[in-house]
């Protein structure tokens, strides 16, 4: 059986009320209407003969329209999440919400109903205390903020 894998990053920062981490709300409308467990490290699929690393700079890039800030990489290790496994980093940097310009895809909509529809890859971007991204963050990935805690 192939695993499917995907790669992401987790951007944190540092600052006088402590570690907030940025996280993505996930695009099109499954996702729409919800908010608790709704958010994700931007990240994406690995692709044939690609390195998990390049391919979590790549997905930053397509999903936010920016590159990865500047910084080091510091590996968060691997979660299973919906019947794949996610390998991620955490990269301390600054990112401005606002610069976000999101990729898109398409799919049907409504379902079955023959029509194609393009959406956001994610619809808004936001930064989060370690509290409250533990709630926004779908639940496969909370294990990258425990991590994260460890590493100080």
């Amino acid at each position: 059986m192939v695993v499917r894998r995907s790669a992401g990053v987790l951007v944190f920062r540092r600052g006088a009320a402590g570690v907030e981490v940025l996280l993505a709300h996930m695009g099109g409308p499954f996702w729409a209407k919800k908010d608790l467990a709704a958010w994700s490290l931007p990240k994406g699929e690995v692709e044939d003969g690609e390195s998990v690393e390049v391919a979590a700079r790549r997905e930053f890039a397509e999903e936010l329209g920016v590159p990865v800030p500047e910084g080091a990489w510091v590996e968060l290790g691997e979660v299973r999440q919906s019947g794949k496994v996610v390998t991620a980093w955490a990269v301390e940097g600054e990112l401005d919400p606002a610069q976000v310009v999101p990729g898109v895809f398409e799919m049907e909509w409504p379902p079955r109903s023959g029509r194609m529809r393009e959406f956001p890859e994610v619809d808004r971007v936001e930064w989060f205390s370690l509290e409250v991204a533990r709630e926004k963050l779908v639940k496969g990935q909370r294990g990258f903020l425990d991590r994260l805690v460890e590493l100080g």
